[in-house]
C-alpha cells in the first residue's frame, strides 16, 4: 500500500489551505459579488416590470372607465338631440297642420265666396235671358 509520510501530508494541506485562499481572494469572491449583483439586478428588473404591468393595469382600467364615460354621454347626448328633434318634429309638422287647415278653411271660404259671385251672375243672367225669350216670344 501507500505510505503517506506525516510531512507531506503536512505540506499537501499546508499547501491545499493556501491555494483555497488564494481563489478564495481572486475567484470565488469576485464571482460571489458579480453573482449578487446579477441577482440584485435581476430582481431590480422583475422588480420594475411588475411595476410597468401594475400600471399598464391602471392605465387600461383608467382608459376603460373614461371610455365607458365618454360612451354613456354621447348616448345621452344622442337622446337628447333625438328627443329635441322629435319635439321639433311634432312642433312643425303641428304648426304645418294648422296653416294646411288654415289655407284649406280660406280655399273654401274662397270658394263659397266665388260660388255666391257665380249664382249671383247666374241669376242675373237668367234674368236677362228669360226677359228676352219672352220679348222674343211675344215678338213672335
Amino acid at each position: 500500500m501507500l505510505d503517506i509520510e506525516l510531512k507531506w501530508l503536512v505540506v499537501l494541506l499546508v499547501n491545499f489551505l493556501v491555494l483555497v485562499y488564494i481563489l478564495n481572494i481572486l475567484m470565488f469572491r469576485p464571482l460571489l459579488a458579480l453573482f449578487k449583483e446579477r441577482e440584485s439586478s435581476v430582481k431590480g428588473s422583475l422588480d420594475v416590470a411588475k411595476e410597468m404591468d401594475r400600471k399598464k393595469e391602471e392605465g387600461l382600467e383608467k382608459m376603460n372607465k373614461e371610455l365607458s364615460e365618454a360612451r354613456r354621454k354621447a348616448k345621452d347626448a344622442f337622446e337628447r338631440l333625438r328627443e329635441e328633434g322629435l319635439t321639433s318634429q311634432k312642433a312643425i309638422m303641428s304648426n304645418a297642420e294648422v296653416q294646411a287647415a288654415a289655407m284649406l278653411q280660406k280655399a273654401r271660404e274662397e270658394l263659397k265666396s266665388e260660388a255666391e259671385k257665380a249664382k249671383t251672375a247666374l241669376k242675373a243672367d237668367v234674368e236677362k235671358f228669360s226677359e228676352e225669350i219672352v220679348r222674343k216670344l211675344v215678338k213672335a
